[in-house]
């Protein structure tokens, strides 16, 4: 399809520079049939008995660096890992660096260019400090270039840009639908009758790169480790299997489901790399309903959004969500989606 199929008009202020707070007061968009105006703690009563409701666990790190070679500055973000010290990453400015250069972070935390790709991509290999303790102290939330920070990153994004569950780090972004929940809600879902199961997807910076691409067909996904496994399998099978609806909190824990689903109603475990790629004709095998926040124009999430509910559909939604002054993106509200079974 051509992207420009994915456009609209987004007003800039709609792009939320706070998070709800509390958490769970965010608004929610319900896009069925209809649209309904909700918040979030209205979740407990529109899942029902039976289901099933998957979380991504993955924890952010402080993936944001700024360095030096020799005179010139460096920022780099992490966006994935390919071993205990080596990572892949984008840098800026990217055109200041060689393959063998060194950037310093501090007197004891470097990494060598090991490698030079295109779109700005580096490999590198860190030494002196490891990789915990010098991300620990010299580097900071990779948030969105969409939040703007001239003063800095805040303390309260350490928290704020965190899932209350969160357990396995390496992510380089937040699973934002996340964001959303708190202990007390996550609570009430539990005590509702429906069961919620875990996976991990790392998710990466490249979720934040514009689709250059004129041809949906021609824009290649950065991969994203993630794991899913038998026991948490099981689970969504046998909720499935007794009539629970699957429902993916956000965008990743539905991209991972789907990698791991080789047919209509079948899961298996999965660990690995991911790159799969969901635009408007995809058959969705595993996931009946997903809840995520509001997307930007052209992006691979708009275009993900359109195949699950219908590109017409979240068309009318976001204008909808626009005209009511709904907040977009990694701190914005949120909608629960319908799957288009049309």
């Amino acid at each position: 399809m051509k992207t420009d199929a994915f456009n609209f008009d987004l007003p800039k202020e709609l792009i939320a520079q706070e998070p709800a707070s509390p958490r769970d007061s965010a608004r929610l968009l319900h896009v069925d049939n209809a649209l309904a105006d909700l918040s979030v703690r209205d979740l407990p009563t529109l899942l029902s008995p039976g289901d099933v409701l998957v979380l991504n666990n993955t924890k952010v790190i402080p993936a944001r660096l700024r360095g030096r070679r020799g005179e010139a500055s460096i920022e780099i973000t992490l966006h994935k890992r390919n071993g205990d010290q080596s990572w892949c990453a984008f840098a800026r400015p990217a055109r200041k660096l060689r393959e063998g250069d060194k950037i310093s972070f501090s007197s004891d935390f470097s990494a060598d260019v090991i490698e030079k790709r295109d779109g700005g991509e580096i490999v590198i290999e860190f030494s002196g400090q490891s990789l915990d303790e010098g991300l620990g102290q010299n580097g900071f939330m990779p948030l969105p270039p969409y939040i703007s920070r001239k003063e800095g990153i805040r303390e309260t994004d350490q928290q704020d840009y965190q899932t209350v569950y969160a357990a396995n780090a390496s992510a380089v972004a937040a699973p934002t639908a996340g964001l959303h929940f708190t202990d007390t809600l996550l609570s009430e879902i539990k005590a509702s009758g429906v069961e919620v199961v875990e996976l991990t997807l790392h998710v990466g910076a490249g979720t934040f790169l514009p689709v250059k691409a004129e041809d949906t067909d021609d824009h290649k996904m950065h991969s994203e480790w993630g794991k899913l496994d038998e026991v948490n399998v099981q689970r969504i099978l046998n909720a499935r299997k007794n009539g629970g609806k699957v429902t993916a909190c956000g965008t990743t824990a539905l991209r991972l489901l789907e990698s791991a689903a080789p047919a209509v109603g079948e899961l298996n475990p999965f660990e690995g790399d991911t790159d799969i790629f969901i635009t408007p004709g995809y058959e969705f095998r595993i996931v009946d309903r997903l809840m995520t926040n509001f997307h930007l124009p052209c992006s691979t999430l708009f275009m993900l959004v359109s195949a699950f509910s219908g590109l017409n559909r979240m068309k009318a939604a976001y204008a909808h969500a626009i005209e009511a002054g709904y907040r977009f993106y990694s701190y914005g509200d949120a909608c629960l989606l319908e799957k288009n079974d049309a």
